[in-house]
C-alpha cells in the first residue's frame, strides 16, 4: 500500500515493510537527544517526517530511538569553492550529492538514553511507530484531532491539557489576516464538541465566543456551500463530521435609535438576540469599574473613586418599572427623578460630585478636586459609546441578558461597538460566566471561552478589571472548568502569566520581529523561520506531552465563515461547492479560511 502525502510524493506504506531511508551518519556526533541522518540515494525527508532507528545494547536490549526532522541540508561532497559547482555539474571535478536531516529524539523505549551508532538504519515511522514516537498511543481516550501532519496522517492533542485534567488554555498567535487564528480556534472547538473526548458530557459543554472581526462568525451554524469532496475528505480522515455547529445563539446589541431594540446586524436573520444592560443591573451589579476598563486606568488617582461611586449606587438605587428605570435616594428630589438613560445616570453623578455639600455624600472627604474632575471627565466621555447597550428606555425583553444558557455555542457580536463598549462587555460577561462556575461548584460541564486580540484586554503592562478577570481565568479556571482559548497577533504583548498558564501553544504565520521574541522559545530555530512563510492554515502546535511542536493543517471549514458561503441553516449537509475555487470572492481584510 502507498499513501500520497501533500506534496505528491509517494510515501511507502507499513505493509511494504521497513525500507531505510538513511543511515545515521559518523561525521556529526550523535547524542541521546539528537543525531543527523544521511539520505539515502532515492530516498528524501523534509520537515517534520517521524523517523526511527534501532539501537542493540550488549545485553540484546534493543532501544527503540524516535525522533522528527526539524532541519535538512543538502551540499556537495568534495567541492572547495562555490564555483565548483559549475566544474561538477559538467563532470570536470568529481563531487558527490549529499543530503543530511537533523533529528531531534522525541521518544526513546526503553528509557535507556544511549546515541544511535553510526550507520545505523533509519527508516521512516508509521502507524503504530509512529504513534509510539510522537505519544499518541498514551493518550488514549483523550486524543484530540487538530489536524493532518506532513505526512497527511491525523496530529493529535492529549485532551488532559486542553481540559484541565493536567492543564488547561490554548494560546494562538499570529499576524492578522492569515495567521488563521479564529478558523483554527472554531475548528478546535468544533473537534472539542464532535471526536468523543467529552464523552457523554458534549451537548452539556458550552462555548462563549466573542467576534470582534465583522459578521464572520455569526454563521457557525449555516454549512459552508464551498466546501468540496476533497476537503471532506480530510474531516472523514480525522475521524470528524464535516458539518457545521448545531446549537448556535448569536447577540448582538441593538441598532442605535432604534426604539424597538432590533439587533444590530445585516447577513444573519435567525437565532439573533440584541442585548443591553439596564439602568438597574448597572446600578445592583457594580459594573461601574468595566467603564474604565483601560489599562492605563488602574495606574490613575482618580481610580479609587470608581469603587466609592459603584458602592453608593448600588446601596440607593431604587428600581422603576419594568424597563430597569431607576431612581437614586438621598439625593435632591430636582435630581433623583426617573432615570431612563445612562446620559441622565452620569449626568446626576456629575451633579453631585462638583457640588461640595453632596460630595461627601459619594466618595471620601480627603478626595481632591482634581480626581473628582478626571473620573468626571472620563465618565462623560464614555456616555456616547455606553449609551446603546446601558439603557432603560425599551420595553422589557426577556432574551436580552448575555447567557451561555440557552446554546451550546452562544457568540457575541462586538464588532458595531466602539473599543470601549468592547471592553465593557467582554469583562462584565467573563466576570458573569466565570461567577456562575464559581456558584456552581464542579468542573463539568466544561465552558470555553474563545477570545480574539487577548493582547488588547491582558496587556502586560498596566492593570484593569478585564486583566484581572482573565488572570484568575488563567490561574483558577482550569480547576473550575473554565478554559481560555486566547487569540493573539504578539503573545510577547501578553500578561505573562495568562501565557504561562497555557498548555496548549499554537503559532500560525509570525511577523519575523515578533517571531525573534522569547515567548516563541518553543519553537526550534527553523520552524521559527518556517512560521514568517506559513501558508493559510498551516500552524505549528506544541503540548507537553511532546518535545518537538508540530506542523499541522487543519481542515477548510465546513460553516459558513462569512455571508456569501451560507448554505442550509442549523448543521445540515450543504453538499459540495459549485465553483471551480473555492476561495474565490472571499475578502481576504479578515482571517481567511485556511487552504
Amino acid at each position: 500500500m502507498t499513501q500520497p502525502n501533500p506534496n505528491g510524493a509517494v510515501r511507502t506504506g507499513p505493509d511494504q515493510g521497513e525500507v531505510p531511508v538513511g543511515l545515521v551518519v559518523g561525521t556529526v556526533a550523535a547524542s541521546p537527544l539528537e543525531f543527523s541522518v544521511g539520505v539515502a540515494p532515492g530516498q528524501f525527508l523534509q520537515l517534520d517526517d517521524v523517523v526511527a532507528t534501532t539501537r542493540e545494547l550488549p545485553d540484546g536490549t534493543q532501544v527503540r530511538i524516535a525522533g522528527v526532522v526539524t532541519n535538512v541540508e543538502a551540499g556537495h561532497e568534495g567541492a572547495r569553492f562555490a564555483s565548483d559547482v559549475f566544474l561538477i555539474q559538467q563532470g570536470a571535478l568529481p563531487a558527490e550529492v549529499s543530503e543530511v536531516a537533523e533529528v531531534t529524539v522525541t521518544r526513546v523505549e526503553p528509557e535507556v538514553y544511549v546515541p544511535p551508532r553510526p550507520g545505523a538504519a533509519v527508516r521512516r515511522a508509521t502507524g503504530a511507530e509512529r504513534d509510539s514516537a510522537l505519544y499518541f498511543d498514551t493518550m488514549a481516550d483523550a486524543k484530540l484531532p487538530v489536524g493532518l501532519g506532513r505526512d497527511g496522517q491525523p496530529v493529535y492533542l492529549n485532551f488532559e491539557f486542553v481540559d484541565g485534567t493536567r492543564g488547561g488554555h490554548v494560546s494562538i498567535s499570529g499576524v492578522s489576516g492569515i495567521a488563521t487564528k479564529t478558523s483554527f480556534a472554531t475548528f478546535l472547538l468544533h473537534s472539542i464538541f464532535n471526536s468523543g473526548v467529552l464523552h457523554g458530557e458534549a451537548h452539556n459543554t458550552k462555548a462563549l465566543i466573542f467576534s470582534v472581526k465583522g459578521e464572520d462568525l455569526l454563521f457557525l451554524d449555516y454549512g459552508n456551500s464551498r466546501l468540496t469532496e476533497e476537503f471532506r475528505a480530510r474531516y472523514g480522515l480525522l475521524g470528524l463530521p464535516a458539518t457545521s455547529f448545531r446549537n448556535v445563539q448569536v447577540f448582538a446589541p441593538p441598532r442605535p435609535g432604534d426604539p424597538s431594540g432590533t439587533p444590530d446586524v445585516r447577513a444573519r436573520d435567525k437565532a439573533v438576540s440584541p442585548f443591553y444592560w439596564t439602568l438597574a443591573e448597572f446600578c445592583e451589579q457594580e459594573l461601574m469599574p468595566f467603564v474604565f476598563a483601560d489599562g492605563e486606568d488602574e495606574r490613575s488617582q482618580y481610580t479609587m473613586l470608581i469603587g466609592q461611586v459603584a458602592a453608593r449606587l448600588r446601596r440607593d438605587h431604587t428600581r422603576v418599572g419594568a424597563d430597569g428605570a431607576v431612581s437614586i435616594s438621598g439625593v435632591d428630589p430636582g435630581r433623583g427623578g426617573q432615570l431612563r438613560s445612562f446620559d441622565q445616570l452620569v449626568g446626576l453623578i456629575e451633579d453631585e460630585l462638583l457640588d461640595e455639600d453632596t460630595r461627601r455624600d459619594w466618595v471620601a472627604g480627603s478626595t481632591s478636586t482634581g480626581s473628582v474632575n478626571a473620573f468626571l471627565r472620563r465618565l462623560r466621555s464614555a456616555v456616547r459609546p455606553l449609551s446603546t447597550i446601558i439603557r432603560a428606555d425599551l420595553k422589557d425583553r426577556g432574551d436580552r441578558s448575555l447567557t451561555t444558557s440557552q446554546a451550546q455555542v452562544t457568540v457575541v457580536d462586538l464588532h458595531n461597538l466602539p473599543d470601549r463598549a468592547q471592553r465593557f462587555v467582554v469583562g462584565v460577561s467573563l466576570r458573569q460566566e466565570f461567577r456562575r462556575k464559581e456558584e456552581q461548584g464542579t468542573a463539568r460541564p466544561l465552558m470555553f471561552i474563545v477570545l480574539d486580540e487577548l493582547n488588547k484586554y491582558a496587556p502586560r503592562d498596566g492593570d484593569s478589571p478585564i486583566k484581572q478577570i482573565l488572570l484568575d481565568v488563567a490561574e483558577r479556571g482550569r480547576s473550575l472548568g473554565v478554559i481560555l482559548i486566547g487569540a493573539q497577533q504578539t503573545a510577547s504583548e501578553v500578561e505573562r502569566r495568562i501565557v504561562a498558564n497555557c498548555s496548549i501553544r499554537v503559532a500560525g504565520r509570525l511577523d519575523p520581529a515578533e517571531a525573534s521574541r522569547p515567548e516563541y522559545g518553543y519553537l526550534p530555530p527553523a520552524q521559527r523561520q518556517r512560521a514568517t512563510i506559513a501558508k493559510p492554515g498551516t500552524m505549528f502546535v506544541s503540548q507537553p506531552d511532546i518535545p518537538v511542536p508540530l506542523a499541522i493543517e487543519f481542515p477548510f471549514p465546513a460553516w459558513a465563515t462569512r455571508s456569501s458561503e451560507k448554505g442550509t441553516w442549523n448543521g445540515v449537509d450543504t453538499g459540495p461547492a459549485t465553483p471551480d475555487d473555492p476561495f474565490a470572492g472571499i475578502d481576504t481584510d479578515d482571517d481567511p479560511p485556511p487552504f
